[in-house]
């Protein structure tokens, strides 16, 4: 099955990258229909540029409400065909509204091994904590933060002169090749949506 996908994003769009070379190196059966970022300076979008992929800046600083910004997120990924959603980096929580319109269609990669770290400063917070392994998971996406189900993990060591860059480095790496995997699977029918398996 090829997947059509929206990919949301608010930063620099590595893995984007991965997921649009997997994409032109034909070892990923999928389409990236259009590329949306809420921050108009992210790197991410020139990227989609570059890969000749429409994509759409739509600030939520523009919206008076969550509804209202993830409502135009809902029509700009209607209109463009997006029939799976890919949060690459997105840094922003989804409203209910939008779930129900993607119901089950929503992936998500988080820099560690969840249920460990959920939100923002993942790696920071495993440093902190003194954990030796963490890494990167693939997560279908609830209502909650980073707690829906977990489709694929990848361990990374946690070296002993480790800074917040350097093991971030290696995470991403990981990820890079974790997400596409993921997508690959589920192009192949190897995994499922929650409660369609």
């Amino acid at each position: 099955m090829t997947l059509e996908l929206g990919v949301l994003v608010s930063g620099n769009g590595s893995n984007l990258q991965a997921i649009l070379d997997a994409i032109a190196a034909r070892t990923l059966d999928a389409r990236v229909r259009v590329v949306v970022s809420n921050q108009p300076g992210a790197f991410a979008v020139e990227r989609a540029r570059q890969a000749s992929v429409p994509s759409v800046v739509c600030s939520h600083k523009d919206y008076a409400s969550r509804q209202a910004f993830d409502q135009r997120l809902i029509e700009l990924l209607q209109e463009a065909g997006a029939e799976w959603i890919v949060l690459a980096g997105f840094m922003r929580i989804l409203t209910p509204e939008f779930m129900q319109a993607f119901k089950g269609r929503v992936l998500n990669i988080h820099p560690a091994l969840l249920p460990a770290f959920p939100g923002t400063h993942a790696i920071r917070q495993a440093l902190a904590y003194g954990v030796k392994i963490t890494g990167c998971t693939v997560h279908w996406v609830d209502s909650g933060v980073d707690s829906g189900p977990i489709v694929l993990q990848e361990a990374v060591p946690v070296l002993d002169n480790d800074t917040e860059e350097s093991l971030g480095e290696r995470i991403h790496r990981a990820e890079h090749a974790l997400f596409v995997d993921a997508l690959r699977k589920l192009s192949q029918g190897s995994i499922a949506p929650p409660g369609q398996a």
